[in-house]
């Protein structure tokens, strides 16, 4: 959290934080616990249904490649949230039919940053809509889509340690 200065303030039990947008409420949370060897170990879900996940390294960064990797999971996940804020706009716009039939196509990308004293990984997403051709509506459901926002924004991020 920033002080008055700007800076960072020091809280004992968290890591790091960067804040750009914050929540007044919350309407709901998902938990996952991750276990194991790291990209090759197990995820595990919360909620009304429960999910538990293997995941994988793909082939191509020296994985088995047989079960997920993190990026899939986002990938899924963000298709599926943007596709509930295109139907939302098409619905306030009062053009619900034009989002009916639509699919959204999200890809993310893993690489290395441009920035030479970046070290680690970073990601870059793509979203593809298709059956709807109001780009209104589409801009619309990017401005909505919580994913969307948090990519494009930033995200209240604390990491703890217990």
């Amino acid at each position: 959290m920033k002080g008055a200065a700007g800076r960072y303030t020091h809280y004992p039990n968290k890591l790091h934080q960067r804040t750009i947008i914050t929540l007044k409420d919350h309407l709901y949370f998902a938990k996952a616990t991750a276990g194991g060897p790291g990209r090759n170990g197990t995820v595990q879900s919360n909620g009304d249904s429960p999910l538990e996940v293997n995941m994988s390294t793909p082939k191509i960064a020296g994985g088995k490649g047989d079960g997920p990797s993190p990026e899939q999971l986002l990938a899924m996940a963000y298709s599926s949230c943007f596709l509930g804020a295109l139907q939302l706009a098409a619905s306030r716009a009062n053009k619900k039919e034009m989002a009916e039939n639509a699919q959204v196509h999200t890809s993310i990308f893993l690489g290395h940053p441009e920035d030479p004293n970046m070290d680690g990984f970073g990601l870059r997403a793509e979203v593809i809509v298709e059956g709807c051709p109001d780009d209104s509506i589409i801009s619309s459901a990017h401005e909505f889509c919580p994913f969307s926002r948090a990519l494009q924004y930033g995200a209240d991020v604390s990491v703890m340690k217990t």
